[in-house]
C-alpha cells in the first residue's frame, strides 16, 4: 500500500491590508486531527477521501487555515514550515513516503519573505527529490517560478464563488493516482498573462468566465490531458509575479503547450470583456437604489461593502459605508433594522460583553486600517452577544443604533453565510436590507437574496484596480496599462 503525505496551508494574503496575520487568526491542526472536517467543500477532504477510497495509506501532517487577511507573520510561517518538514521527515524515516498530495492556496504571502507556497514546495523538494508532488489550488493563485519548478502538477478550482473545493481535491488525488498507474510524470505548461482582474469580475456563473471554464472542461476530456486551470492571480497583493496564467498538465508536451498558450492569448485579446455583472454603484448611489427598491417589497435586499471584504483579505474595520447608512435620513423609516456585517474590532467587542439590553458608547473601527478610514463614535443598545462563535472561535456582538444592527467581531471573520445572523437572533430572512462585507455573494446568501447590489466602497479590496497604488507588479499590465502588445508564445514555460 502506497503511503501519501497530505496536508494543507491555506491563506489569501492582501498586501494592502496592514494587519499581519498571526497564530490567533489561524485554525491549526496536526496529525490525525487534520482529518476532521467541518465542511464537505474542502479540497484537503477531497484528496483524503479519494485516496482512502482507492486503498492508499494517508499520512496526515498539518493543516493551517485562516480567513484571508494581511500578510502572514514570518514567525508563524517559519514555525509551520518547520513543523511540516520535520513531521514529513519523521514519517519518511518510519517508512518511505511514496507521494505528496497537498491543498494549498496559491496566493499566501509572508512578511519579509514573499510567496509561501513556492518556498514550502522548494523545501519539500529538497528532501523528497524523487516522489511525485501534486497540489490542489485556489482559482486565485499567483503562479511563480518556484511553484512551477518544485511541483509535478497543479489543478485549480473552476468555480468562483468556490463551491468546487472538494471536487478539486478529488481531481488532484486522481492525478497522483494516474502517475502511479502509468509510472510516469506528466508534462506541464504555464503561460503568464499580464492582467489584473478584480475578483468580482471573474465570477464563473457569468460571461466571459463561463466560456473559459467550459473550454477547460472540454480540454480535460481529451485523451492524455489531466488538468487545465485558469489561475486568476490575486489582484490585492502587490508582487512581481502578479497576473493571470493558464496551467496545463498532460502526457504530450506539444499539446499542453498549445492549450496553455492558445487560451492565454485568447484571454488577453478579450481582456475588455471582464466586467462587473452584479448591479454596481458608488456607495451613496448604491444605498439610494436599495432604499428605492424597498417599494417592491421583495426582501431581503443585499448590499455588498466590497472595498472592505475580509474574505478577500481586507481589514474589515473600515467605517465609511456604515457611517453613510447610520446618518442617512431614510434609514429610520425602514420597517426592519438594517443588518450590517460587520466591523472587526476586538476592543469594542469586549466592551459589549455581559451588556445585553444595556446602552454602550463605542469608538468603532479603524483599529488596523487608519489610513483608508477613521473610527466612528456610536451610542447604541447591545442586542446580543455570542462567545467563541464559528471555526475561528470569535466573540460577536450586535449593537443597535439608528435602526441598524451592527455586528462587531473580536476576530477577523468572514460574513459568508446568513448562519451568523441567524445565530445572533437577527432573522435575516425577515429583514429588508442586509449589508455584508463581501464582493459577489456566496451561494448561502444568494439563496435568500431577492436583489443584490454592490457598493464600490473604500478598503484593502478596492475594486477600482486602475487606481490602486501598485509598486511591484511588472509593467506593462492591464488595466493599469492599455496600449501594449502581448505574445503568449513569449510568456510560456514548460517541462
Amino acid at each position: 500500500m502506497k503511503r501519501i503525505l497530505v496536508g494543507s496551508m491555506h491563506h489569501e494574503s492582501n498586501s494592502f491590508n496592514p494587519i499581519i496575520a498571526d497564530e490567533r487568526d489561524f485554525s491549526i491542526k496536526y496529525g490525525k486531527d487534520i482529518l476532521t472536517f467541518e465542511s464537505k467543500n474542502n479540497s484537503l477532504r477531497g484528496i483524503v477521501e479519494t485516496l482512502e477510497k482507492n486503498n492508499y495509506e494517508i499520512i496526515p501532517i498539518l493543516s493551517a487555515r485562516a480567513v484571508p487577511n494581511g500578510e502572514v507573520s514570518f514567525e508563524l510561517y517559519s514555525k509551520l514550515k518547520k513543523e511540516f518538514i520535520n513531521r514529513a521527515l519523521e514519517e519518511n524515516k518510519k517508512k518511505k513516503i511514496d507521494g505528496i498530495n497537498l491543498a494549498l492556496h496559491g496566493s499566501m504571502r509572508v512578511e519579509g519573505l514573499g510567496e509561501a507556497e513556492g518556498d514550502l514546495l522548494e523545501e519539500l523538494r529538497n528532501y523528497f527529490k524523487d516522489i511525485p508532488i501534486i497540489v490542489a489550488l485556489d482559482m486565485h493563485t499567483t503562479m511563480t517560478d518556484k511553484m512551477f519548478l518544485n511541483c509535478d502538477g497543479y489543478v485549480g478550482y473552476k468555480c468562483a464563488p468556490h463551491t468546487d473545493c472538494y471536487e478539486t481535491g478529488e481531481h488532484a488525488a486522481n492525478i497522483l493516482m494516474e502517475i502511479f498507474n502509468k509510472n510516469k510524470l506528466p508534462k506541464k505548461s504555464w503561460t503568464y498573462i499580464p492582467m489584473l482582474v478584480a475578483g468580482e469580475q471573474s465570477e464563473t456563473s457569468t460571461y466571459p468566465m463561463t466560456y473559459y471554464i467550459e473550454k477547460c472542461r472540454k480540454y480535460e476530456k481529451e485523451e492524455g490531458i489531466l488538468a487545465v486551470s485558469v489561475l486568476m492571480g490575486f489582484p490585492w497583493a502587490d508582487s512581481e509575479d502578479g497576473g493571470m496564467g493558464i496551467y496545463v498538465l498532460g502526457e504530450n508536451e506539444d499539446r499542453v503547450k498549445e492549450i496553455s498558450k492558445t487560451m492565454a492569448q485568447e484571454i488577453f485579446d478579450g481582456r475588455n470583456e471582464f466586467s462587473f455583472h452584479t448591479e454596481t454603484y458608488e456607495p451613496f448611489k448604491a444605498y439610494e437604489v436599495a432604499l428605492e427598491a424597498l417599494k417592491d417589497k421583495k426582501f431581503p435586499i443585499y448590499l455588498s461593502d466590497s472595498g472592505d471584504n475580509p474574505t478577500a483579505g481586507s481589514s474589515s474595520d473600515c467605517t465609511d459605508f456604515l457611517k453613510l447608512i447610520l446618518n442617512h435620513e431614510k434609514t429610520m423609516e425602514i420597517p426592519e433594522p438594517v443588518i450590517y456585517g460587520g466591523i472587526y474590532d476586538p476592543i469594542e467587542t469586549f466592551k459589549c460583553k455581559n451588556k445585553i439590553g444595556e446602552e454602550v458608547e463605542l469608538n468603532l473601527g479603524a483599529k488596523f486600517d487608519n489610513l483608508t478610514t477613521a473610527p466612528i463614535k456610536i451610542k447604541g443598545t447591545v442586542i446580543n452577544y455570542l462567545e467563541k462563535w464559528g471555526t475561528y472561535k470569535s466573540d460577536l456582538a450586535v449593537v443597535r443604533m439608528n435602526n441598524v444592527d451592527i455586528v462587531i467581531a473580536e476576530k477577523h471573520v468572514g460574513y459568508i453565510s446568513p448562519e451568523m445572523y441567524e445565530d445572533l437572533g437577527l432573522k435575516p430572512k425577515e429583514k429588508c436590507i442586509i449589508v455584508c462585507k463581501l464582493g459577489y455573494l456566496t451561494e448561502q446568501h444568494k439563496e435568500i437574496a431577492k436583489r443584490t447590489i454592490m457598493a464600490l466602497t473604500n478598503g484593502s479590496t478596492n475594486e477600482d484596480i486602475e487606481n490602486i497604488n501598485y509598486k511591484k507588479v511588472k509593467r506593462p499590465i492591464f488595466p493599469l496599462d492599455k496600449d501594449f502588445s502581448y505574445d503568449s508564445e513569449k510568456n510560456i514555460k514548460h517541462s
